[in-house]
């Protein structure tokens, strides 16, 4: 555990530390980018290697890879972090800062940073640890869920917490969530950093008996389960949304579900039959009582309201997705 103590005699300028910061998404380099504004003295970044994506195997870097190329600061993409930190040695790191990178992280490589390694892991620690935890905060149906900055150690979303902050879900989709999280982050991550390096900031283990986990979203979980009741049904169309979005088949092709709300407990028709048909909305039957749909997307295709869906589709009354 890093010693408050001990960093408070150190007397350090937040602006003198040399940090390396640990990131591939959009999330992170908005957080790298805040903290370059902010001061923070980034030496080097170290993000997910480079992948090809779509039909033509375009090769896509990621957001940070692409933030240090404008900041002119390197960057590193090992493909196994496990195997591959020997870089780190050249670069005097006195403290690792660490958002959705993608690895776990070798003890040896938070050995080499002076102060430790922190990671801004993004749920109210000891619930959801791993992988997925906005996500999971959805499915689960959380009321609230935040950030938690925490200490890295070699062992999963175990290390001792320094400092959180909370919101309300209220009904968010995933992608509305990121991007609240991300600005309440964006104001919480400077201020925290800081006192740590200040040593303000009193760490305080997990209790284990409280631990929940966040197993990453496979792909074969975007298939919507019509066995689910409403109310967590919907949860999941919320958690997946609006990427990579939850699908049912209708007339053996995918169709995701967007944008759906409760309507009714009314039970008088099979499970998965379009039932009803309005304006902007068709109503789906599932087990314990039925959903209005908004907004869908068909394979191939671009988010849709369901109103210029009805246009092309002129028999939905009554068929069955599944």
């Amino acid at each position: 555990m890093i010693d408050s103590t001990h960093i408070r005699k150190l007397n350090l300028n937040y602006r003198d530390v040399r940090i390396a910061f640990l990131g591939s998404p959009l999330m992170s380099a908005r957080l790298m980018q805040k903290l370059h504004d902010e001061g923070f003295n980034i030496v080097l970044s170290v993000a997910q290697p480079a992948k090809a994506k779509g039909r033509g195997n375009k090769v896509i870097v990621s957001e940070v890879e692409a933030l240090s190329k404008k900041l002119s600061i390197p960057c590193f993409t090992p493909r196994k972090i496990r195997e591959d930190y020997s870089f780190i040695k050249d670069y005097d790191i006195d403290l690792i800062v660490c958002l959705a990178y993608g690895q776990i992280i070798p003890q040896g490589l938070i050995d080499s940073a002076k102060l430790g390694a922190l990671n801004f892991h993004g749920s109210i620690l000891p619930k959801l640890r791993g992988a997925d935890p906005i996500r999971r905060s959805i499915i689960e149906g959380f009321k609230t869920t935040g950030f938690s900055l925490m200490e890295m150690v070699d062992k999963m979303d175990a290390g001792a917490v320094y400092d959180t902050f909370e919101i309300g879900i209220e009904n968010l989709n995933y992608d509305e969530l990121v991007d609240s999280l991300t600005s309440s982050l964006l104001e919480f991550a400077p201020k925290s950093l800081k006192r740590f390096i200040a040593g303000e900031l009193i760490p305080r283990p997990q209790k284990e008996e409280e631990v929940t986990f966040a197993p990453k979203i496979k792909k074969e979980d975007e298939k919507l389960d019509l066995s689910l009741d409403t109310m967590t049904f919907l949860r999941w169309v919320l958690a997946l949304s609006y990427h990579p979005g939850g699908f049912l088949i209708l007339d053996d092709e995918p169709l995701k579900i967007l944008k759906a709300t409760y309507h009714s407990e009314e039970i008088d028709s099979p499970v998965g039959m379009i039932k009803a048909i309005a304006k902007d909305h068709f109503i789906l039957q599932l087990k314990d009582g039925d959903i209005s749909i908004y907004e869908i997307q068909k394979a191939g295709g671009k988010k849709m309201d369901v109103r210029a869906f009805l246009n092309g589709h002129k028999n939905l009354l009554g068929k069955i997705l599944r």
